[in-house]
């Protein structure tokens, strides 16, 4: 068992400690079967059992499957609004983390723009997500849901003549209460890297 299955295991413990309703309805997920929930997280299916994270059958015992035992530790049963967003930067206590933030969850995805564009609808089909029609700027905007009650808000701007592209993740505004600070960088990372994943399959690397 390498340190992270360790992690993963411990924060299922406190999972798995609600009765299965409880937990089914505060991730929120399906209870397929006793001690098995199913969601969508990072793009894939994720089934959770006592002992471990799977994404589409998978056994997850890196990044990915630690953030969502954290997830199902903490989160809480309530609803998690999108409005009122908030920049990392707005977030407390986030300064030592908000220069990785704009590196790997934002700066990241830069030179995949075009693709994310022309893959959109793939992409907000597999993160549960929508377009935002009330995107103060940008070419496109749109919100993915890596994690049940984790909104993260995109808005693109794409490369012209004058500037090139740019991408700004925001948080859902009860974010930071649902997990904790350094997770949800994490989360925004990862997710980065799940798009970039999917664009590469798609169409390999960007010229």
């Amino acid at each position: 068992m390498n340190g992270y299955e360790e992690i993963i295991r411990g924060y299922l413990d406190k999972a798995w400690a609600r009765s299965e309703e409880g937990l089914r309805e505060a991730a929120p997920a399906v209870l397929e079967a006793p001690g098995i929930l199913t969601f969508h997280a990072f793009g894939l299916r994720c089934s959770v059992k006592r002992h471990g994270v799977f994404f589409d059958g998978v056994l997850d015992t890196g990044a990915k499957g630690v953030l969502t035992a954290i997830y199902l530790a903490v989160v809480p049963t309530r609803s998690a609004p999108l409005h009122p967003l908030k920049a990392f930067k707005e977030i407390p206590n986030s300064g030592p983390y908000q220069a990785a933030f704009a590196v790997h969850a934002e700066q990241a995805l830069v030179p995949y723009v075009p693709t994310i564009r022309q893959n959109l609808e793939a992409i907000l089909a597999a993160f549960s997500g929508h377009r935002n029609t009330d995107a103060p700027s940008g070419d496109f905007s749109f919100t993915l849901y890596p994690l049940p009650k984790i909104p993260l808000y995109y808005i693109i701007h794409e490369a012209d003549d004058e500037f090139p592209a740019a991408v700004t993740c925001l948080f859902g505004g009860d974010c930071p209460s649902f997990m904790p600070l350094d997770a949800l960088a994490d989360v925004a990372e990862y997710t980065a890297q799940s798009l970039i994943d999917r664009c590469l399959r798609r169409h390999g690397a960007p010229s």
